[in-house]
């Protein structure tokens, strides 16, 4: 198994299934635990529910755009997006593990 670079271990990565409500429709969005983590930091900043921003982040993806196709990666980006522009580290994925490539296998596959 992989060591993650994650000191609240894998639970970060697992997903977990929320609904919300969007303008009186009920939605379901599914995300990783780290990034409702996020969502509620930034709704705790801007003095509002995780609901309450999540329903504004759509808002203004579809002022800006006519749907919100694909909207969990919009929230998954808005997350990265939040701890970079604070200067908070984005985990990297982890690095496999590749052996030096041989030269003779270069020279055999130069055309």
């Amino acid at each position: 198994m992989f060591k993650l670079d994650n000191p609240n271990g894998a639970s970060q990565y697992e997903s977990r299934q929320r609904s919300i409500r969007i303008h009186g429709v009920i939605t379901s969005i599914r995300l990783e635990n780290a990034m409702w983590d996020v969502l509620s930091a930034i709704a705790v900043e801007r003095n509002c529910t995780t609901n309450a921003l999540i329903s504004r982040l759509y808002d203004e993806l579809t002022a800006s755009r006519s749907e919100a196709s694909n909207f969990a990666s919009f929230l998954r980006v808005t997350c990265v997006c939040h701890l970079v522009a604070r200067g908070q580290r984005v985990p990297a994925p982890p690095r496999l593990h590749r052996p030096p490539v041989d030269a003779d296998v270069n020279a055999a596959f130069a055309y």
